[in-house]
C-alpha cells in the first residue's frame, strides 16, 4: 500500500496542470486618444457640468468652469467630438459663451485631462435622457422657479431643490409658441437652456420649455442648420490612406445621417483640411470605390483624378457628394 502523502502529491500535480492549461483572458487594452484615429476611451473619461468661458475657432480649444468645484479647465476639441446643440449636431459657432453644458474630457500624452470628445448641450441631455425639471414652487417677484429633476413619471428622481433663476432675457415656450411666465404652473414638466452665473451650480434660463413639441421645434430648426452647413462646408473625416490615386477615409459621426447613403459609383469632391476643418486647397473629383459604415463612422475608398494636392495621413479631408 502506497503511502497516503504520496497519493495526495499525485492529486496535487494533475489538480494544479488542469488549472495551469487554462488559458489566461487577454488584459483588455486601454484606449487612448491617438492622432488620426476616431477614438473615444469610455474606460477612462471625465464628464462635467460646466460653463462655457471661451472658444477659439481657429485652434478649436476653449475654457469652461467647472460647477462641482470653480476651477477653470482648459481643452482641445477632438475632430471628430460631438457637439451636441439643441438636441441635434452642431458646431463651435452655435454655442455662446457662458452657456451651461456637459463636457466629456479624456487624458493627453501627460496625463492632463484636456482632450474633449464632446459637449453636450442641456436641452440635448433633457432630451436624451428622458428628464424634465418637476416645478414644486413659483415665486413671481424674483423669477426663481424651486424644481425636482427626474423623470416625467417621477420613477427616479436625480436631483431635489434645484433653484431655477429666470430674468427679462428668458423666453418661454408651449405648444412651439411663445408664452410667459405666468403660464407656468405647479407640476409643470420643464426642460431648459440655461447659462452660469459664474459661480456653483447657479442658473439663469434662456429658454424654459413647458412643453416636449416646443423643444422638438428648436431640433428641428438645428437639424435644417446642421444639414446645410454639411452641404456646404462638406462630410469632415480623417485620411487614412492615400498613394497610386487611392484614398481611404473615415467620415466622423456628425455626418451620419448622409454619410450612410454614400455607395459605390457615387461622385464626390474631396480635399485636405486643416486644424479648424476648413479646406487648405480648392477640392478634387474622385469616385467612390467602396462605402462602408461602421457603427456611425463612414469607411470610404476613392478614387482621385490626377492632382497636384496632397493628401496625407491622420490630418482632416471634407468630402461633398455631387448631387444626382
Amino acid at each position: 500500500m502506497k503511502p497516503l502523502c504520496s497519493s495526495f502529491a499525485v492529486v496535487l500535480f494533475f489538480c494544479s496542470a488542469l488549472f495551469a492549461a487554462d488559458p489566461v483572458a487577454p488584459a483588455k487594452p486601454v484606449l487612448k486618444i491617438t492622432p488620426g484615429e476616431v477614438i473615444v476611451p469610455t474606460d477612462r473619461m471625465r464628464r462635467m457640468w460646466g460653463e462655457l468661458i471661451s472658444l477659439d475657432m481657429k485652434t478649436r480649444t476653449g475654457k469652461f468652469r467647472s460647477e462641482s468645484d470653480d476651477e477653470v479647465r482648459t481643452f482641445t476639441i477632438m475632430p471628430y467630438a460631438e457637439l451636441l446643440h439643441h438636441a441635434s449636431f452642431g458646431d463651435l459657432q452655435d454655442y455662446q459663451v457662458v452657456e451651461r453644458a456637459i463636457f466629456r474630457l479624456h487624458e493627453n500624452e501627460a496625463g492632463e485631462w484636456v482632450y474633449l470628445t464632446y459637449i453636450q448641450d442641456e436641452m440635448n441631455f433633457y432630451r436624451n435622457h428622458k428628464e424634465f425639471l418637476h416645478v414644486v414652487s413659483i415665486d413671481p417677484k424674483t423669477g426663481r422657479l424651486m424644481c425636482n429633476q427626474g423623470k416625467a413619471d417621477k420613477s427616479y428622481i436625480r436631483e431635489e431643490g434645484i433653484a431655477v433663476d429666470t430674468d427679462d432675457q428668458t423666453r418661454f415656450w408651449k405648444g412651439g409658441v411663445q408664452v410667459k411666465f405666468a403660464d407656468i404652473q405647479l407640476g409643470d414638466k420643464l426642460q431648459t437652456k440655461s447659462r452660469g452665473t459664474g459661480k456653483g451650480k447657479g442658473r439663469i434660463c434662456w429658454e424654459v420649455f413647458i412643453d416636449e413639441q416646443s423643444l422638438e421645434k428648436f431640433r428641428t430648426e438645428q437639424q435644417a442648420i446642421h444639414a446645410k452647413r454639411m452641404q456646404e462646408e462638406g462630410y469632415p473625416g480623417y485620411v487614412d490612406q492615400t498613394g497610386d490615386g487611392q484614398l481611404m477615409l473615415t467620415l466622423f459621426h456628425e455626418a451620419v445621417d448622409f454619410s450612410k447613403a454614400i455607395k459605390a459609383g457615387d461622385k464626390v469632391r474631396v480635399a485636405p483640411a486643416g486644424v479648424d476643418r476648413k479646406p487648405t486647397s480648392e477640392p478634387v473629383m474622385a469616385t467612390v470605390k467602396q462605402a462602408k459604415m461602421e457603427r456611425n463612422n463612414c469607411k470610404l475608398a476613392l478614387t482621385v483624378e490626377p492632382t497636384e494636392v496632397k493628401f496625407t495621413p491622420t490630418e482632416l479631408a471634407r468630402v461633398w457628394v455631387l448631387t444626382k
